[in-house]
């Protein structure tokens, strides 16, 4: 499945009604956002961020790697976003704990570039792509859980 989005709100919008769909299982949701450097990525994790209820602030964590976020009342406990822009392997994900986090039924992760830690990425994750086409970008869906979207 394919969305086009033209603006910075429809691409939050979109990461919104995605989030929405989703349903926890017995261990941590993973949502992997692959594409270039100001594909949406990040404004795409800011409507979801925005739909579980965070207040904060949501920017990429390409020098930190790892945010956190508390979610009250909702169906998960936390939003961990993580950006693997500058990881180079796999085995960095472990040092953050990744093995925990995806034991955690409570947690939604969204982590992107996750070409970058291919190895550790679970068969349930669920993949977008994010393309740039001229003023466009184009969002595909890998398809496993996503069908209302």
């Amino acid at each position: 499945m394919n969305i086009r989005t033209s603006t910075g709100d429809e691409m939050r919008a979109t990461g919104a009604h995605f989030v929405r769909g989703l349903i926890p299982k017995k261990t941590a949701t993973v949502v992997t956002l692959s594409g270039e450097l100001g594909a949406g990525k990040t404004t795409f994790t800011q409507g979801i961020a925005h739909a579980l209820g965070v207040e904060e602030t949501v920017s990429s964590p390409t020098y930190v790697i790892e945010k956190i976020y508390a979610l009250a009342d909702k169906e998960w406990e936390r939003l961990i976003h993580i950006d693997a822009y500058r990881l180079k392997s796999a085995h960095e994900l472990d040092v953050l704990g990744w093995k925990d986090m995806l034991a955690d039924p409570g947690a939604i992760i969204i982590l992107e570039w996750p070409e970058k830690v291919a190895a550790a990425m679970p068969e349930s994750a669920l993949h977008i792509s994010f393309e740039i086409h001229e003023e466009e970008r184009i969002l595909v869906f890998d398809g496993k859980e996503k069908d209302g979207v």
